[in-house]
């Protein structure tokens, strides 16, 4: 009987098809050489050796005058940002429009704007979306790779553009809405700066005062003798009792910190705190108005450059900073795919002021609800406007007086024993 054979059998098997290498990435060299004119040229190369670099500029008729290799580009993009800054997205949303307007091409369009891109992040990016386009993606598609650089609203309408064929109309509405987007969130954060910084130097003065300027009047108190009056003998026992438990307030301000962000990162904590700021006192009306400009703003563009209601909507309540809103707005939605109009839902919602309800119903029973989306967005930002600039003249005396009181009162407390001392000696 044969015996099987120890050997492996090979027979009718294909060997495995060499995987081919991945070419290593050349290094870059800055270049700077002289033409047989006389002028002076410079310019980039990736080349194995700075030797290299220097024969194939000989060979092109340059004489080297300087070869070094190009400084590694410092990326300072922050962990979960997009290292793109709204400015930057402007800029480059208005020269592409302007280029696609020209009639040049998006590859090349793409092209030049990487290259004169100083961001080292948003020019990667952009030439990765130039690489999609290339090889045949559509240029929405392209940037939907890069959802932190392009939100899901630039998406949608640069969508829009490419199916009507006027991207760069929509990419110019695109610059014009971040443009009044921004300018609204300046305006926001300027009213709230104010209050902030007199606060944090509020609490830092008293901090101040209380850790070391009343222990020195506290040990005069004490070498004086008699019974302190009782402001000041409550800033000594505040003094000795934060003296005491300074690390402890600290590590409470900190767990404080920390728990509100991690509350605020639930759904019940955002829905709360959101809720929450509408109703606020002070700030609740402007938020409010803040909040209907943008969504105003948001659905008009959209509407306006050929992007289905319902799409809209949707991307409308994504982008509107509060969940209140977006809920409210999805319900509104709800109510729509269902065949009812938008007036109704708007006013069962209870978010959004009449006339912003109203102004909506003209505008769809007209057809033309973009353009009363537009005028209705104009007026509440100008109503923003004027609301920060009255909270501004109202919140500035406030704060003067609540310092002014802090400080009297320290000033007061600290007085009040040395003028019964004087009165004693009398």
């Amino acid at each position: 009987m044969a015996m099987p054979s120890a050997e492996p059998r090979t027979a009718g098997k294909k060997p495995e098809p060499e995987r081919p290498k991945k070419k290593k990435k050349q290094p870059v060299f800055l270049w700077k050489a002289k033409a047989p004119s006389g002028e002076e040229r410079s310019g980039e190369m990736e080349a194995a050796s700075r030797e290299e670099v220097e024969a194939r500029l000989r060979q092109s008729g340059l004489v080297p005058v300087k070869v070094r290799k190009k400084p590694a580009e410092i990326n300072l993009k922050l962990p979960g940002s997009s290292g793109v800054t709204r400015k930057e997205l402007v800029i480059f949303t208005r020269q592409f429009s302007t280029m696609i307007d020209a009639g040049l091409p998006l590859v090349q369009g793409l092209e030049i704007l990487a290259a004169q891109n100083e961001n080292p992040h948003f020019k990667q990016v952009l030439r990765e979306v130039k690489e999609k386009v290339e090889s045949g993606s559509t240029f929405a598609d392209a940037l939907r790779d890069h959802p932190k650089v392009f939100d899901e609203l630039y998406v949608q309408l640069v969508q829009a553009g490419e199916v009507g064929g006027i991207l760069d109309t929509i990419l110019q509405r695109l610059s014009v809405y971040i443009e009044k987007a921004e300018a609204l969130k300046r305006k926001v954060k300027g009213a709230m700066v104010y209050p902030t910084i007199v606060l944090v130097v509020a609490v830092g003065v008293v901090t101040v005062l209380l850790l070391f300027v009343t222990p020195v009047f506290k040990d005069m108190f004490e070498a004086a003798g008699g019974d302190l009056p009782g402001p000041t003998q409550f800033l000594v026992d505040l003094s000795d009792w934060l003296r005491a438990n300074i690390l402890y307030v600290f590590a409470a301000v900190a767990a404080l910190v920390v728990a509100f962000r991690l509350f605020a990162r639930t759904d019940t904590g955002r829905r709360l705190i959101h809720a929450g700021l509408l109703k606020a006192p002070i700030f609740g009306d402007l938020l409010r108005k803040v909040a209907v400009a943008r969504f105003s703003r948001t659905l008009g563009t959209m509407l306006s450059s050929g992007v289905p209601i319902l799409d809209a909507m949707n991307v409308t309540a994504k982008t509107a900073g509060n969940v209140v809103l977006e809920e409210a707005i999805f319900q509104v939605r709800s109510k729509v795919s269902e065949g009812r109009t938008i007036v109704q839902p708007l006013a069962e919602v209870g978010v959004f002021p009449q006339m912003v309800v109203e102004m909506i119903g003209v505008g769809e029973a007209t057809g033309a609800m973009d353009a009363m989306l537009g005028k209705i967005a104009d007026f509440y930002e100008e109503e923003v406007d004027a609301a920060v600039s009255a909270l501004t003249s109202m919140i500035e005396p406030i704060l003067i007086v609540f310092m002014g009181g802090i400080v009297g009162f320290f000033v007061a407390a600290m007085y009040l024993p040395i003028f019964t001392m004087a009165e004693t000696i009398k």
